[in-house]
């Protein structure tokens, strides 16, 4: 089956008529569509398919037993996000084992597609939930305390998804894992080529303030009896924004929660959650700094109060030079970059598995919107990369 058909298959499902975004949130109903398009598709094909407790999946083309080379992605999304990020990768890896087998080649060492479960953390606000567990980077434990934004506890939804919460844990999906090649759109305008290599992920995290005031009438209260938490988020997001641009890194305010959010209303309580990243550990570091110190000293001011709880932190991921380098040449010299976007490769390759990743241009650079968008003919050559890296990989 052609990539062109298989893409319109995949994203037709969850298109928002009135946005053309996708909600995907993880083990939703439209993220369910995806997965059963995705079996459907490894049926088709004879792969044999494995899961794990969380809900990760790897179908299997080849040698039955070993290790192997996996490629593939994931198929949630952001709230209206765009439908590259993550199906592209998915897609991908089927069209690319479809042209292999067209071929008639016959790897010498398994070759999986992957779709990890809630990269995204649109739905418990956990970034790389699926991949994290099966790392083992996050307990079991701690992973099913998580609840929605409904309150719907992470096992309410795996149970609702048909999975077992008793088996969340470690992945023996892994144990498989000889090397992992995830193909994304490329998330900014770095890329000029059709196709690059990815030399690292930057640093990043996401952090809640949470700032503390004083309810009050909105029509009654003088302006300096106020202790108005809203005010010192509101310069917190502008002192974030001035950091950023002066540490050249990135810090954004992109989610808030107002208590007791009424129009005639001072809020008593306001949370905000900063995504914030940077090149290296220690510019995210300062720059965490330096947006708390403003706003703490802010708050003094409002009389409100301020606490920052760290909800997820990735370090920096390098990956193996000597991987990247033999993805490089079998490319005829593919352009290299690193990114600010945070990936399932980026667990597998601090667990120790040898990762790498490529990139499909993005014209406008636009990512994480309904407006995000690839050229066919760049999705095609992605392909065309992709099938190329699997076939020497998997020699």
């Amino acid at each position: 089956m052609s990539f062109e058909t298989l893409w319109a298959d995949e994203s037709a499902i969850g298109r928002s008529p009135d946005t053309g975004g996708y909600t995907r949130g993880g083990w939703s109903p439209t993220e369910r569509e995806a997965t059963h398009w995705f079996l459907d598709q490894c049926a088709a094909r004879g792969l044999s398919v494995e899961s794990d407790g969380i809900g990760n999946l790897i179908a299997w083309w080849g040698a039955s037993d070993g290790p192997g080379v996996v490629t593939g992605s994931h198929l949630d999304s952001v709230i209206d996000g765009g439908a590259f990020d993550g199906p592209l990768g998915v897609v991908s890896a089927l069209a690319a084992v479809d042209q292999l087998r067209a071929e008639g080649f016959e790897p010498g060492v398994p070759i999986g597609i992957g779709a990890f479960v809630e990269e995204e953390g649109s739905r418990f606000g956990m970034p790389c939930l699926g991949s994290r567990v099966a790392a083992g980077v996050l307990s079991a434990e701690k992973a099913l305390q998580l609840k929605d934004r409904a309150g719907v506890g992470l096992g309410e939804a795996l149970d609702n998804a048909g999975l077992d919460p008793l088996r969340v844990g470690p992945s023996p999906l892994l144990e498989r894992m000889g090397t992992f090649v995830e193909l994304h759109v490329e998330q900014g305008r770095g890329l000029t080529a059709p196709v690059g290599v990815a030399s690292s992920i930057w640093p990043h995290g996401r952090f809640r303030f949470t700032f503390g005031g004083e309810a009050n009438h909105a029509g009654t209260t003088l302006m300096e009896d106020r202790h108005d938490p809203m005010l010192t988020y509101a310069m917190t997001a502008l002192a974030a924004n001035k950091q950023a641009r002066l540490a050249g890194a990135r810090a954004t305010f992109g989610r808030l929660s107002v208590e007791p959010n009424g129009t005639n209303a001072v809020p008593s309580q306001v949370t905000a959650w900063l995504d914030a990243r940077a090149a290296d550990t220690a510019t995210l570091e300062s720059l965490l700094a330096a947006i708390t110190k403003q706003a703490t000293e802010r708050a003094e001011r409002d009389g409100t109060t301020l606490e920052v709880t760290p909800e997820s932190v990735s370090p920096i991921v390098d990956f193996p030079a000597g991987l990247r380098d033999r993805l490089v040449n079998v490319l005829d010299g593919a352009p290299v970059l690193p990114t600010g976007a945070g990936h399932d490769a980026g667990v597998f390759s601090d667990a120790g598995i040898p990762t790498a990743m490529l990139f499909v241009r993005n014209p406008t650079g636009i990512s994480h919107s309904p407006a995000e968008y690839a050229e066919m003919d760049d999705c095609l050559a992605g392909v065309d990369a992709l099938a190329a890296v699997l076939k020497d990989l998997a020699q």
